[in-house]
């Protein structure tokens, strides 16, 4: 029987994804198991939910009791999505940040330049978007903080040195440093079906020094060796034109449209849009101007490439990219 499962599921089964702490998985999926559809088709669903749950009462349980462990590192998420750069020693991480970027992360030519996590703020098409530099993975094993910054992050960008013959094998253990705790860099991002434990998340592999001669042979010796299915480009970080195509191909794969709002009676600027997910209606829009306004909502005008101008729509209305919105209460 299938689940068919709601939006309003998959929107908190979004925000569990995003939770940073124990505490706030643990109150998200207590959410996701109240609005799940209750039916046949999800009991398999819902016992991997309370499975969860009792496993996260208990993380947060021991959290509460034990002394603190390990490195943390609290960045807020910020902008329009939130991208996580990661890859081997000297794969060109930073390089990729602080080109695209106004940031000045520390860049060199011998490895673990990079100590700690940074994050910086990158602007395509009128949107600001969140790239986060993160230390090099070694042999050594990855940190806990890092494996959750990468199942929290909206897009997971895999720097891969196109000159290094070292690249394939330093990138496989990068990849398979993550599978080995249940984090799939992948095509989309999801749960698995089968294991709720599993995640997989969107990645974009990103070959730098693509302009060596041996680029291609040996960016295709790591899909012979990690036969998955991910998007890849292949970049020059010297050229403007390389890093434009990167910057695009990073906002590109968010799936965001942007959309821009007007107060009723005043001239309609087109400045700061919102940038929600492609598909969003006029509710989604309030509820990202503020989620008390969503009750108030009576109905909206729309601008754009559909309809006629100023027409009047409900809230449930499909938007597009450039729309000019302006909300009633």
């Amino acid at each position: 029987m299938a689940a068919n499962l709601t939006v309003k599921y998959y929107l908190a089964e979004e925000q569990y994804r995003r939770a940073q702490t124990s505490d706030e998985r643990l109150r998200r999926l207590e959410v996701m198991l109240q609005v799940i559809p209750k039916h046949k088709g999800t009991d398999h669903l819902q016992a991997a939910i309370r499975a969860r749950i009792k496993e996260a009462r208990a993380e947060v349980q021991a959290e509460h009791d034990a002394p603190k462990q390990g490195r943390t590192f609290r960045i807020p998420r910020q902008g329009a999505g939130t991208i996580v750069v990661i890859g081997g020693p000297n794969s060109g991480k930073s390089r990729i940040v602080s080109e695209l970027t106004n940031a000045d992360p520390e860049v060199a030519d011998y490895p673990f330049t990079t100590r700690e996590p940074f994050p910086a703020m990158m602007s395509c098409n009128d949107v600001l978007i969140q790239l986060v530099d993160t230390p090099p993975v070694s042999q050594t094993p990855i940190e806990p903080y890092l494996v959750n910054y990468v199942r929290t992050a909206d897009l997971v960008v895999l720097a891969f040195d196109g000159s290094s013959d070292d690249a394939p094998d330093e990138t496989l253990n990068v990849l398979e440093q993550f599978e080995s705790r249940k984090t799939l860099l992948s095509q989309n991002t999801g749960y698995d079906e089968d294991d709720f434990t599993k995640l997989r998340v969107q990645t974009l592999l990103v070959v730098t020094r693509a302009d060596d001669e041996d680029s291609e042979i040996r960016a295709s010796y790591l899909k012979e060796i990690w036969p998955r299915d991910i998007s890849a480009i292949d970049v020059e970080l010297q050229d403007q034109n390389s890093c434009d195509a990167l910057r695009s191909a990073i906002y590109d794969s968010l799936g965001l449209i942007r959309v821009y709002t007007k107060t009723p009676g005043k001239t309609a600027v087109y400045e700061e849009p919102f940038a929600i997910p492609t598909g969003s209606t006029v509710e989604t829009l309030a509820e990202r101007v503020h989620h008390d306004f969503v009750e108030r909502l009576k109905f909206a005008k729309v601008w754009g490439c559909e309809g006629h101008d100023g027409q009047q729509v409900g809230r449930d209305h499909v938007l597009h990219d450039g729309d000019m919105v302006e909300l009633h209460a």
